[in-house]
């Protein structure tokens, strides 16, 4: 995995994102806090120094 992040650097932090980011390619990192599988649909809650994020894959 850590070849697959080689030259990556984030873009955004989670408190920065908002609607207007809505469609745009991004790169977060920060820590896994929660994970919720519900009949096939991942969430993960991302968190970083200045707040969480809401993943849906």
């Amino acid at each position: 995995m850590a070849e697959n992040m080689q030259g990556l650097k984030r873009t955004s932090l989670c408190a920065q994102i908002d609607l207007e980011a809505l469609g745009q390619e991004m790169v977060l990192t920060g820590w896994c806090h929660r994970q919720r599988d519900l009949g096939g649909l991942i969430f993960i809650t991302l968190r970083d120094r200045s707040g969480e994020m809401q993943l849906l894959i």
